[in-house]
């Protein structure tokens, strides 16, 4: 067993993930994720910038053509020599240039046969998106274009300048400055993921895991001292999670040690009272026969001591049934509820006093539960009503119950005209040996009766309680039910 136990447990153990810090881990996720989105900004970034690297690059050479269109104006009739013609066009890198100064006058300079252009640019009036458009163009339509190209002269030298040029060099410089930039952005993104993950690998991740390898440790053993955490002096949100994490395992060990004592003293006290119960029906056989004696101080005193032997006798009986592991489940079967109340009522002990019970449950309502728990609910619950009255109205009252449906749950309510419960028994009310509603008391009553109303998926709540008395419904959803009996109470 112990082995299988360790084999467990070695599946639910996270190895890798807290050994290797670069393999599946947080650390990884964080530098590739880092390197991903610099990477994604570099791309944002490149966009534009190719764009503006173009319009650059030939606006450059509208400058270059019109410094080669102005040595028109040195001629007297605006020609020069066919040789001086061909040097100014190729140091332009133009194959032909036309700068206007207003609608009379022209100065072009161009070759005798010049290439037929593909395609026309204006950047005069392009925007962003067009300029980003046509740089793309440029980057996918291959070499050997021709493009004209139209702008505004620099220093207001005309109204515009015009110019044809192969676009290959263009082209061709666009591609180089795309790859300068794709490997800068490499070396920026590396650069900058493995600073950004250095620091948060410090400041987060490292001490997460920290957090992560101490939760481990301290799941494997949570009652050896060492596992608690060691809180840093740390003030951010990774500090207060140290801290409250220390709290949590100091509070967790303190219950585990509180609840194993506890469940030593439970062994304890369960063999004590199976053989008090033991004795105490030995002692209730000889309390019959002194009913018997003629005394008559014997006879004033024999109901007493039969009520306390009996009081006894169920009190062990009780807490032999509280300290069992856990209850059977229910076995669920549809009974009428009407005379399941009679039968609480003979046996909660209303019937030898001046309470009055009111059965309010129509006689056909049926239930689909385990009529043996659920006695034992309405058992504990009614006793409680009836020892209530008994010594807060010195046993004049009243008790009813009534039954309805809301969606597929069952709502069974029980209202007494007793003195309401105390504070401290409504803080502690269903726990057992705290949340007694009177001196005396064990609080095992109520504490069995949530535990029976759990086992059937439902629920049992203080609806009220005040001077006037005390009311309790129980929720009893259907098997299949996919409602809470919150959200079935909600609905009623």
């Amino acid at each position: 067993m112990a082995n299988k136990e360790d084999e467990l447990h070695d599946v639910s153990r996270p190895k890798s993930r807290l050994g290797l810090p670069l393999r599946g881990s947080l650390s990884r996720r964080l530098l590739l994720l880092t390197i991903l989105f610099v990477m994604l900004s570099e791309v944002l970034i490149f966009v534009p910038s190719i764009a503006n690297f173009r319009k650059t690059w030939l606006e450059q050479n509208l400058g270059a053509a019109q410094i080669a269109a102005l040595a028109l104006e040195a001629t007297p009739d605006n020609m020069v020599a066919p040789s001086l013609q061909q040097e100014l066009l190729e140091n332009a890198q133009v194959y032909a240039v036309s700068l206007h100064r207003g609608d009379a006058r022209k100065l072009i300079l161009s070759e005798n046969m010049p290439p037929e252009v593909d395609a026309v640019y204006d950047l005069r009036h392009a925007m962003a998106p067009m300029l980003i458009m046509d740089a793309f163009h440029t980057l996918f339509a291959g070499d050997g274009r021709v493009i004209q190209v139209t702008g505004v002269p620099r220093f207001g030298a005309g109204d515009y300048i015009a110019i044809v040029i192969d676009e290959t060099p263009l082209r061709h410089a666009m591609i180089a400055y795309g790859i300068n930039i794709f490997w800068l952005s490499i070396i920026i993104s590396i650069v900058t993921a493995s600073l950004v993950f250095f620091v948060l690998h410090v400041v987060i991740v490292r001490p997460m895991r920290r957090i992560t390898e101490n939760m481990v440790a301290f799941r494997r053993n949570p009652e050896d001292v060492r596992g608690v955490i060691a809180p840093s002096a740390r003030e951010d949100e990774i500090g207060v999670a140290e801290r409250e994490l220390g709290t949590m395992q100091r509070q967790i060990r303190a219950t585990l040690n509180e609840r194993a004592r506890l469940a030593s003293l439970g062994s304890a006290v369960s063999k004590i009272n199976h053989d008090l119960r033991n004795i105490l029906a030995n002692a209730q056989l000889l309390s019959d026969r002194i009913g018997a004696v003629d005394d008559p101080t014997v006879r004033h005193l024999a109901p007493r001591l039969f009520a306390s032997i009996d009081r006894a006798i169920d009190l062990c009986t009780k807490t032999l049934r509280f300290g069992r592991a856990d209850e059977e489940p229910p076995s669920r079967a549809p009974f009428q509820l009407h005379p399941l109340i009679d039968e609480v009522r003979d046996m909660s002990g209303a019937n030898e006093t001046k309470i009055v019970w009111r059965n309010n449950v129509a006689p056909d309502f049926e239930v689909f539960a385990d009529r043996d728990h659920l006695f034992r609910i309405l058992l504990n619950l009614g006793r409680n009503s009836v020892q209530a009255i008994i010594d807060g109205r010195e046993g004049e009252g009243e008790i009813s119950l009534s039954a309805s449906r809301a969606s597929d749950h069952i709502h069974i309510d029980i209202e007494d005209s007793g003195p309401g419960l105390p504070e401290k028994a409504k803080a502690h009310l269903f726990e057992a040996f705290v949340g007694s509603a009177r001196a005396g008391g064990t609080g095992l009553g109520l504490a069995i009766a949530e535990e029976l109303a759990r086992g059937h998926g439902g629920h049992i709540m203080l609806l009220s309680s005040t001077a006037q008395g005390a009311h309790f419904r129980i929720c009893i959803p259907s098997e299949n039910s996919a409602t809470s009996c919150a959200e079935a109470e909600a609905a009623a």
